[in-house]
């Protein structure tokens, strides 16, 4: 199966919902099921420049939504849990049974090394932490009767009473949930997975690594062996076997794209649209650019987060969002929310190289103003910095 650029492009964003029909009327739990059956799972980051970064995903296939709508159906509806994925994620709890080889590495120390030291170090202290949840549960790190706090920067500074937690719930010992200030609270795993799920048998590891590139293809809709793997952050060569496994049993299609270097794998659902017509600011964590070599070889559009780039280094600047305009990244916008102000700030603007900056700017300027209702700002301000915002500010005019 051969695939153009183009086509891999459409592919992708089609499968990532963006050719999904916009809500013409309140969005409910039916949207956020459809978009979680699109992406897979969402990842969490506590950084809200702009907002909590797992509602803009959402937020980039729904459009305008209820963000306390959201957070209701996340933790407390039963139908998803966090783990560890992506990094921190909310996934749906059928996944539970095929992530349990995650814990088990865990528990063998092969992740989170420094947590399994401690945990073999104090052990008495991490079981009378695990103790007190199934005793207090939900309780927060910081509410233990012992939290042990530390001083001094070793390792991350947390307590041991934080990290206890961290480990119990690596581990699969204990679930959590996020309150309304995105705090962890602790629980007793049955609180937070159904019984019927918990009893699945565990899959072997190599049937676990086989359905997660499965479901990580279905997201994709093509993508190399390292885009799948870094979806459910497997190692890529780990997944060599299991993919060649997976065409041979025909659930993917070896595939070929035109500029990419690497074999590619595609989804046998996957669609290939005429056309895609999508308009939206994309947080750094979604799916389409999380991975930031797919995203240059998708969309020649390179990407990096400079949160932790120092300010006289940063290129684009503190947290850029970048811009999808039909199947293309057109541009990026450096956004912050002022709360106080209640204005939506886009303190830089920029445009991609051979772009039409006049039909981009007015694209940006509906899509800031929707993100600024989104995020009940009063209104929007356009800066100084960027190739963009000349065009941007005629074009608000």
């Amino acid at each position: 199966m051969s695939l153009s650029a183009s086509g891999a492009r459409r592919v992708a964003l089609y499968a990532q919902g963006f050719c999904d029909p916009q809500p013409t009327g309140r969005v409910d739990v039916r949207h956020f099921r459809r978009v979680m059956s699109r992406i897979g799972l969402l990842q969490l980051d506590s950084v809200q420049v702009v907002c909590r970064s797992h509602y803009l995903p959402v937020y980039s296939r729904l459009g305008v939504y209820d963000r306390d709508r959201l957070d209701i159906w996340l933790w407390k509806s039963g139908e998803l849990f966090e783990t560890w994925s992506h990094e921190a994620s909310v996934v749906p709890v059928d996944l539970e049974p095929i992530l349990r080889w995650f814990k088990d590495l865990a528990r063998s120390g092969q992740t989170w090394p420094e947590l399994a030291r401690m945990a073999s170090e104090d052990a008495e202290y991490v079981m009378a932490v695990l103790n007190e949840v199934r005793v207090n549960g939900p309780i927060a790190a910081g509410d233990l009767s012992d939290p042990r706090p530390r001083e001094g920067s070793w390792w991350d500074g947390r307590s041991d009473g934080k990290r206890a937690m961290d480990w119990l719930f690596r581990i699969g010992e204990v679930g959590s949930r996020r309150t309304g200030t995105f705090e962890r609270t602790y629980e007793t795993f049955a609180g937070i997975v159904p019984p019927g799920i918990r009893a699945l048998p565990s899959p072997s590891e190599g049937e676990a690594k086989q359905d997660l590139l499965e479901i990580a293809a279905r997201c994709c809709g093509v993508g190399t062996a390292a885009d799948l793997a870094d979806y459910f952050r497997i190692k890529t060569r780990d997944v060599r076997l299991p993919l060649s496994e997976l065409v041979e049993s025909g659930r993917l299609v070896a595939a070929s794209v035109e500029g990419w270097q690497d074999p590619a794998f595609l989804h046998p659902d996957a669609v290939c649209p005429q056309t895609v017509r999508a308009r939206a600011l994309l947080s750094p964590f979604d799916p389409v650019v999380w991975f930031r070599p797919r995203a240059e070889r998708l969309f020649g559009f390179r990407y990096r987060i400079e949160i932790y780039v120092p300010q006289p280094k940063r290129e684009y600047g503190y947290y850029v969002l970048p811009f999808l305009l039909g199947d293309q990244l057109v541009g990026r916008v450096d956004v912050k929310a002022d709360r106080q102000a209640r204005r939506l700030m886009a303190r830089g603007v920029f445009a991609e190289a051979d772009v039409d900056r006049e039909h981009v700017a007015t694209e940006l300027s509906v899509e800031l103003d929707r993100l600024a209702e989104f995020l009940g700002m009063d209104g929007v301000d356009i800066g100084e910095r960027g190739n963009l915002a000349s065009a941007l500010r005629s074009a608000r005019r």
